[in-house]
This record gives C-alpha cells, sequence and structure tokens, in this order.
C-alpha cells in the first residue's frame, strides 16, 4: 500500500510524486474516493471487497494495481514483511470478479522494453519486471504491453477505468531505478483527469482507512453551514448576555390593582374551586339584602314577607321570579343572566 516502506509497497512513488509537485493525497476516509482526480487503488488479494470503491468511481480515473508478490511477517523486525514467493495467479483473477474477468499470466522478460501504444507520451519507457506480470480478458483495451503483446496496463470499456498487471512499475522494487520512476510518474500524470489536483493513494482497502471524527465532520460540508448557525447563535447569546437590547421590561404584577382586578382573581378562585354553582342563590341573597337597604323596608321582615313586600314594589318583573331563575341556574351563562337580571330590577326599582 502506498504507506509501505517494504519493497512491494508504494511509499516510494508517493514521496517522489510529492518532491515532483504531484500533490499525492492518502485516502483513509471512503467519502474522499468521489474526487476526480485520478485515485490509486492497490487491492493485497483476490478477496479484498472492491464493490464500494469500484461504485464510488464509475466514470472516474481510476488505476487498479493488481497483487503479484507474497509476503510474511519478518520476525526479526516487527511491523516488516518479506518475500515468500509469487502469489498464486488465479487469486489476481478475482480481484475484478465477477463484473470483470481476467486471465493473470506470467512470462519471462529478460528485462526487455515494454511496449506503449504510438500516441501515448514518449517518456513512457518501463523495462519489464522479472517475470512480468499481464492479463487478457473480454472488453480489455491494451496500453502497455510486453514485446509478445501481452497486456500489462489495459483500459476496461470506455470509460478511464484502468488496471495495471505488474505492480513492480509502480512499487518501491522500480523506484531503485531512475529511468523506471520517471517512466511511472509520467503514467500518473497520462492516466490523470484534465487539470488535476493532485493523485490520490487509497488505503481503505488495506485496512488502513477510518471514519472522521466528529468534530471534523462539523467543519465539512454538509454540516458546516449548520456549524456556523450554532456559532452565530451561541455570539447573538452572549452579546445579549453582556448588553441589552433596549430598555429593560419590568415584569407585570402577579396581582394586579384596582377593583376589577380583585373580582377577575375572586371569580378565578371560585372557578378553580369549583364553588360557581354557589353563586346564584348567594347573590339573590345579596340582592334582597340590599334592597331592604335601599327601599327601607320594615325589619320585621322576614323571609316569605320580605319576599312579597318587595314584589309589591310593581315593575316588569317580580323578585321572586328572578331570585327564583337565580337559584336554579346551573351553568355560567344562565347565572349571569339571572344575575344581570336581578341587577336590573334593583336599578330600576332605585331610580
Amino acid at each position: 500500500h502506498a504507506l509501505s516502506n517494504a519493497a512491494v509497497g508504494y511509499s516510494g512513488i508517493v514521496r517522489l510524486a510529492a518532491a515532483t509537485g504531484r500533490n499525492p493525497q492518502i485516502v483513509r476516509n471512503p467519502r474522499k474516493l468521489d474526487t476526480e482526480d485520478l485515485v490509486v487503488l492497490t487491492p493485497e488479494a483476490g478477496a479484498t471487497d472492491m464493490t464500494k470503491a469500484i461504485l464510488a468511481r464509475q466514470g472516474k480515473p481510476t488505476l487498479v494495481i493488481l497483487p503479484k508478490w507474497e509476503t510474511v511477517p519478518d520476525p526479526a523486525h516487527r511491523g516488516w514483511v518479506r518475500f515468500a514467493g509469487l502469489k498464486s495467479t488465479l487469486e489476481d483473477d478475482q480481484v475484478l470478479a465477477p463484473r470483470n474477468q481476467l486471465k493473470t499470466r506470467r512470462y519471462s522478460s529478460g528485462g526487455r522494453p515494454l511496449v506503449a501504444l504510438s500516441w501515448m507520451p514518449a517518456a513512457l519507457r518501463f523495462r519489464g519486471p522479472k517475470p512480468v506480470q499481464t492479463i487478457s480478458g473480454a472488453d480489455l483495451k491494451p496500453l502497455i504491453t510486453d514485446d509478445q503483446g501481452h497486456i500489462v496496463l489495459g483500459q476496461i470499456g470506455e470509460q478511464p477505468f484502468y488496471v495495471l498487471a505488474d505492480p513492480d512499475l509502480l512499487s518501491n522494487i522500480g523506484m531503485r531505478d531512475a529511468d523506471q520512476a520517471r517512466a511511472a510518474l509520467e503514467l500518473l500524470d497520462f492516466l490523470n483527469s484534465t487539470g488535476a489536483k493532485a493523485v490520490w493513494f487509497d488505503v481503505t482497502l488495506n485496512g488502513l482507512g477510518h471514519a472522521p471524527s466528529p468534530l471534523k465532520l462539523a467543519f465539512d460540508p454538509p454540516f458546516l453551514a449548520m456549524t456556523l448557525a450554532i456559532a452565530i447563535a451561541v455570539l447573538l447569546a452572549g452579546v445579549q448576555a453582556t448588553a441589552r437590547f433596549g430598555a429593560t421590561r419590568r415584569r407585570a404584577r402577579a396581582i394586579a390593582f384596582g377593583k376589577t382586578a380583585l373580582i377577575d382573581n375572586t371569580a378565578a378562585l371560585v372557578r378553580k374551586a369549583g364553588r360557581h354553582r354557589a353563586l346564584g342563590p348567594r347573590y339573590a341573597d345579596l340582592v334582597r339584602e340590599r334592597a331592604k337597604g335601599v327601599f327601607g323596608v320594615p325589619g320585621r321582615l322576614r323571609d316569605q314577607a320580605l319576599d312579597h313586600y318587595l314584589d309589591a314594589l310593581g315593575g316588569r318583573a317580580r323578585f321572586t321570579e328572578l331570585a327564583e331563575q337565580a337559584r336554579a341556574a346551573t351553568d355560567p351563562r344562565a347565572m349571569l343572566q339571572a344575575a344581570q337580571a336581578l341587577h336590573q330590577w334593583l336599578w330600576e326599582k332605585s331610580r
């Protein structure tokens, strides 16, 4: 992979690309695979799941480098590997299967020059590795071949999807030779998109990827807009805490001044206590007592005698009828109407 310093790794081409201004980038987050620049995929085995990476790269320049060498951990050096031989070609055949059925073969090259198409840059002058690994398959177009016409670098279909059969052209093995290294850089430029800003080397297929931290996601689209909105809201809250906007508003009194407020508060208490049904009879008694003082009723008259006296005062309505309506009222609307009628009766008689 692109971080490996082993002979079969690709750290050499990454450092060389950086030194020559090609801006190599390491892909650890699968979300970065949607770039329009060239992405280099380096699966280590035929069992590597390439599905998501290939779907993300539809229609975009992509180079898949097939594995060639089998390695094992070096017991003498922690984190190092050493050669164990060549991989089985059957394993290489499975890298892009079943979508693309490729057949891998190896030939003795003797280090003879590889052949690029005539219209490709003249600087693409590779010498064949020993042995040279080649591929064949349906819909595979040759770009670079060995001297026998076997495909070393091919393009699948019409999309910019390329397969490099022999990794030694770009691995640290090849970077030991200046001519091979120069041709490797030229190959990256040739495969990259027009106006490319970088070359991307994926390591997620090698188990070195990671999900972005929530803090970093907060400053990447599409979450950046929400982060800015929250920051502005916090800033305004801080400004308001230190400097008020306009004059200070006084809190309203829990109990307002005046008789109206007293009446409203009393009515609310009666309503909350559920005692409003008893107000009708009590209001009728209140009006009777008020009438005794207003009309100078003799003090000896009580109960029915008092009611008969009040009825004898005349007018459009009799007191006893109005008082009975007040006592019979059960809902607030009827009670209000009866109370208004009693109030009107007392007002008419005292004019």
